[in-house]
């Protein structure tokens, strides 16, 4: 694993196509254990006077418990390669097996959050804020519609607001 830290104005991603088309990987530990999944909503920009990420889970993944059990989380992001191992992770839980070792990807710590080593960037986020959405939050009611199970609460995602405390890229 080589990557070197950058700042925020340094990074040159565009994030509608790393996270909208490439997808990232969201990784946290807990108990000494990573898991990650597959996300492609979420956004980057300055919150509260901080270079922030944002990004959705919904209640019922098992990478949300590992998210709330810490400060920290990762984003990882591999370029558009690695779309199949993505693909997976985005299909199948780690309750069920350990997605890491089936695909063969290799994790590494960099100051105790699990770091993608096949990634070519990667956002080192701490945790700054955490609501579930809620039905009566939507004014589009369309989208609501298309993609939530109306009246079921654990089909709602949490947003997580976190600051970038490091950006690491390939070197």
């Amino acid at each position: 694993m080589s990557f070197k830290q950058i700042s925020p104005e340094e990074l040159n991603q565009n994030p509608f196509v790393a996270i909208g088309s490439e997808w990232m990987l969201i990784a946290a530990e807990k108990g000494g254990k990573t898991n990650a999944m597959t996300a492609s909503w979420g956004g980057v920009g300055i919150m509260w006077g901080k270079p922030s990420a944002f990004v959705f889970i919904r209640q019922t993944r098992y990478t949300k418990e590992f998210v709330d059990a810490g400060d920290h989380f990762t984003l990882n992001f591999f370029g558009g390669n690695f779309k199949k191992e993505l693909g997976y992770f985005g299909r199948v839980s780690g309750r069920d097996e350990d997605k890491i070792a089936k695909t063969g990807m290799n994790v590494s710590t960099v100051e105790n959050v699990p770091v993608f080593d096949d990634a070519t960037t990667v956002l080192v986020c701490r945790k700054m804020f955490t609501q579930k959405l809620d039905e009566a939050g939507f004014i589009d009611r369309k989208v609501l519609e298309q993609n939530y199970e109306i009246g079921s609460s654990d089909s709602m995602h949490s947003i997580y607001i976190a600051e970038i405390e490091k950006i690491l890229v390939k070197e």
